[in-house]
């Protein structure tokens, strides 16, 4: 099917990508993309939730905004994107971001088999995130796929699977690769049927054959500066054993300190000057060694928390030692800076101590989960409020809590344009 084709040579040239593996960005490139998010485009989606917003006065507050013109805001950070609606870390869903008012854009970065470095939410999962195993790459695949497997009666009893990683692959090979919306279908027969079960609150409807561009770090930050935003890329843990054996040789030849340094010289080499970028990591370590080897770029790092729930919740002390050894900033998941009290949002104890700490405070991911008037209230992201939010309209009231009584500089959003609408209507 036309669907699952990659990306063909031509189709590279006309957006002005090089289908070739150097790692090389042609200045100028992006030049068409120069000036689209001047205003921002902010859509239906902020007034939809404000239709759906109990009465009261945030929610008159947020009707009379709108009528005025939207300018992007450094308060609304683009996650992997714009990727409630375009497949994440692409070309497109990127310039979304951008038409939506996001003031800084995310490139998670991970690196291929040659070491070059490629924006990826994870080095495996180019199997949920690609049309890889339709492809003749497949075979290079960590795991390639495999179909689910069936009774005699029709119960699954083998959930179909694969695992593809960038660090499978060469840059040249993953040039040909085209990215989708992040799905796999466990009841598929086939590769085809693999690449679907996207959720029903998103859609494919931008994840076409002619779409779904991937790019490598040194080209997103090329495109971020032509859209005049700031960047925030994260380096991704390694999901193969540091060092890095590269050229299968049986001698390591990649350090994560080479892999961190390198992010840090792309950006240099891109001419992304300190003020202009926040690295972020999940691995204390990446930002121990940017604070030491690059004081400058460290001082924007940004520590990622990554709690799954409320026992693993940093306490004041840990989060005192942060600011010790000159971590500024943190970035903890919006459950995890929010609790209920009296039917009320209010901010968690975990945000007190962070902002007592002196850290600034920034949250992901808005508009990440499903829907809020589901039976689980919002899921994972919203799991210490969930019994306070039951309608779409409580998006923008748990936004409000996070700016005024959190005190956040920033969150990361699925859509940017709801929160672009946000902070232009509050000053942010």
């Amino acid at each position: 099917m036309s669907v699952l084709r990659p990306i063909a040579v031509g189709a590279l040239c006309l957006i002005g990508l090089s289908p070739v593996s150097s790692n090389q960005v042609q200045a100028g490139q992006f030049d068409h993309y120069r000036g689209i998010n001047t205003t921002a485009q902010v859509g239906p989606r902020p007034f939809f939730l404000i239709d759906d917003m109990a009465a009261g006065p945030l929610k008159s507050t947020l009707a009379a905004c709108t009528a005025r013109t939207f300018r992007k805001s450094a308060f609304s950070i683009g996650h992997r994107g714009a990727a409630l609606q375009f497949p994440e870390h692409t070309l497109q869903s990127y310039v979304a971001a951008a038409r939506q008012g996001a003031g800084i854009i995310e490139c998670d970065v991970t690196f291929t088999k040659d070491k070059q470095l490629v924006c990826r939410h994870s080095q495996c999962d180019l199997h949920t995130t690609t049309n890889i195993v339709a492809t003749e790459l497949n075979q290079k695949c960590t795991q390639p796929f495999s179909p689910a497997e069936y009774d005699a009666v029709g119960n699954r009893t083998k959930a179909a699977g694969a695992a593809c990683c960038t660090s499978d692959i060469t840059l040249a090979e993953f040039r040909t690769l085209r990215g989708k919306m992040d799905a796999a279908d466990p009841n598929a027969r086939t590769p085809e049927q693999f690449l679907g079960g996207t959720a029903d609150w998103r859609t494919d409807l931008y994840a076409g054959p002619t779409s779904g561009t991937l790019l490598t770090h040194a080209e997103s930050v090329e495109l971020f500066k032509t859209l005049r935003v700031k960047l925030t890329p994260e380096l991704k843990a390694p999901s193969v054993a540091m060092p890095f054996d590269s050229d299968g040789d049986a001698t390591p030849d990649y350090t994560q300190e080479q892999y961190a340094q390198q992010l840090i010289d792309e950006l240099r080499a891109g001419g992304v000057r300190p003020q202009e970028v926040f690295p972020q990591s999940f691995q204390i370590a990446d930002i121990r060694y940017w604070i030491t080897n690059e004081p400058q770029y460290g001082a924007q790092a940004v520590y990622l928390d990554d709690a799954d729930s409320i026992v693993d919740v940093p306490d004041a002390a840990e989060l005192q030692g942060y600011k010790a050894e000159g971590i500024n900033y943190v970035a903890p998941p919006l459950w995890e800076l929010l609790t209920a009290a009296g039917g009320n949002i209010v901010p968690s104890q975990y945000a007190i101590n962070a902002k007592a700490a002196g850290l600034k405070l920034i949250a992901w991911t808005l508009e990440r989960s499903g829907r809020l008037a589901d039976s689980d209230h919002g899921g994972w992201y919203y799991q210490s409020i969930n019994g306070v939010v039951n309608r779409e309209g409580d998006t923008l009231r748990t936004l409000d809590v996070l700016a005024k009584d959190v005190g956040i500089v920033g969150i990361f959003s699925d859509w940017p344009a709801t929160v672009t609408f946000y902070a232009n209507c509050m000053g942010l």
